[in-house]
């Protein structure tokens, strides 16, 4: 059995974004792999319709890792 580290990308080939996600006044920031941050947002927006979710390329020193980040690689 392997065991992955929570703080590994599940696709380390693709460089790590900085997520940031408003919602009613409340601002949630988590580090994703590119294409599990856009899939988050292309979710988000279908589904929620309200907020605002940012995908930023750079520094995410700090970050917790986005929950559930694989299952938006399905």
């Amino acid at each position: 059995m392997k065991i992955v580290s929570v703080d590994a990308s599940p696709r380390p080939e693709e460089p790590d974004v900085h997520l940031s996600i408003h919602l009613h006044g409340v601002r949630m920031d988590f580090v994703a792999c590119l294409t599990a941050a856009f899939r988050f947002a292309q979710d988000w927006h279908i589904r929620q319709g309200h907020g605002a979710v940012t995908v930023i390329p750079g520094d995410t020193d700090g970050l917790r890792r986005l929950p559930n980040e694989r299952l938006y690689l399905l």
